[in-house]
């Protein structure tokens, strides 16, 4: 065997052990949670700790549907999520049409000063768009949680980047039959952005569902909290139900799952063909 030969196979030796690595890492803290969601009280604090529970029980997850106020912090996070995806799609899809087929004076330039915004943080924003929202009065409301975040400077360059890669002639020819813009829109650019849209979708959907600072100044009743800031008011100042807490936790993260598994192909297809062309 040639010295050559010898390397590459220590090679992929070396980056199949740092993948394993990094999956076990990755899916410790995961497998962790599931495990402990059904284990009693004693069994966590065991000296021995396992993985597969000795006598696994569902009394987490029932005390959690009792607790109060969960389930509707549960409807709270869906129709935040839903609310924002459903939103957040129209809104950037109308704003990268505009940019990708529509010619308007300073357009290339608008949409420069577009992308800068990207470099500001949300933080920086966070609160001169709370002190707006409480003049007009939208604390504590679905309006005044889902409007601020609609707009996507993100979800504007994928969509555009897509978009202008559909040729022009197929719209040409829609002008020509007498469509009007909002008919090329909604019957022929939606359509054909269905892989990108999915990809935002499961983006948009997964960072609203996962939210946790902006409802927590925003939703300031208690009945109006969503799930993330629910289960972190389950973790006591002097004491800590950890089965209750983790068994919160999968209920947060299965929703998620769920949402990728059942849009992954269109996942896959919409960030392979919304990359960057020029």
């Amino acid at each position: 065997m040639s010295m050559v030969s010898t390397t590459a196979n220590w090679q992929k030796t070396g980056f199949f052990v740092f993948l394993c690595i990094s999956v076990f890492c990755t899916l410790f803290p995961f497998v962790w949670m599931v495990s402990t969601s059904f284990k009693g009280p004693a069994e966590i604090f065991t000296q021995t700790p396992t993985f597969i529970p000795a006598a696994p029980t569902l009394d987490n997850f029932r005390n959690l549907l009792k607790a109060a106020s969960l389930g509707r912090s549960f409807m709270n996070s869906l129709i935040f999520a839903c609310g924002m995806t459903v939103l957040s799609l129209m809104c950037n899809a109308m704003a990268a049409y505009g940019f990708a087929k529509l010619s308007f004076p300073g357009r290339e330039k608008l949409f420069a000063l577009l992308l800068l915004t990207m470099m500001v943080p949300g933080q920086v924003t966070m609160m001169p768009v709370f002190l707006i929202l409480k003049s007009l009065g939208l604390l504590n409301t679905f309006t005044g949680l889902i409007v601020p975040g609609i707009a996507s400077v993100f979800g504007i360059f994928m969509l555009r980047q897509f978009m202008r890669d559909i040729p022009e002639e197929i719209l040409e020819a829609a002008r020509i039959d007498g469509c009007s813009e909002f008919r090329i829109f909604f019957s022929i650019m939606l359509p054909l952005c269905r892989p990108i849209l999915a990809t935002l979708a499961i983006f948009s959907f997964i960072g609203a569902w996962n939210e946790f600072f902006w409802p927590l100044i925003i939703m300031l009743r208690e009945d109006m909290q969503t799930l993330p800031v629910a289960l972190a008011n389950l973790n006591g100042q002097f004491n800590t139900d950890w089965g209750l807490l983790m068994a919160g936790s999968v209920l947060v993260v299965v929703p998620v799952i769920l949402v990728f598994l059942l849009a992954q192909k269109h996942y896959i297809k919409g960030i392979a063909a919304g990359g960057v062309k020029e």
